[in-house]
């Protein structure tokens, strides 16, 4: 052995002692994963009770009523038979179209408001 070398164990590179800080660093990351999977399940949990609800919007007065699903399927239709007595099919497909797109908002509405519940309004996408 050469003058001022010690028998020994050899320090490890990058100074050692850096064992405690990385297995921190390790768990912290482990908690943000379950933390990240409990929040992924609770998403899917509500798209799925949103897929289940229906939305109910009118236009005209009532003259035209729709239905539409949480995954934005138009389910049902209805149109008030004195509406069609008018002889206006143009009034009627802007009904129809009315009524569609303010149930389709509002599923984008309830949805949008069922996950930020969850994700505490972190910008996710969906």
């Amino acid at each position: 052995m050469g003058k001022g070398m010690k028998a020994g164990r050899k320090k490890p590179v990058g100074g050692g002692g850096g064992g405690g800080q990385r297995n921190m660093q390790m768990q912290q990351q482990q908690q943000q994963l379950m933390q990240f999977q409990a929040m992924q399940r609770q998403m899917e949990e509500a798209q799925a009770e949103i897929d289940a609800r229906e939305i109910t919007t009118t236009a005209g007065g009532g003259a035209v009523e729709v239905t539409v699903s949480g995954k934005k399927e138009l389910t049902g239709i209805k149109i008030d038979p004195e509406l069609m007595e008018g002889g206006d099919p143009e009034m009627l497909q802007d009904l129809i179209i009315v009524a569609v797109n303010e149930a389709m908002r509002q599923v984008d509405e309830m949805s949008s408001a069922e996950m930020e519940k969850i994700t505490g309004g972190l910008d996710l996408p969906f």
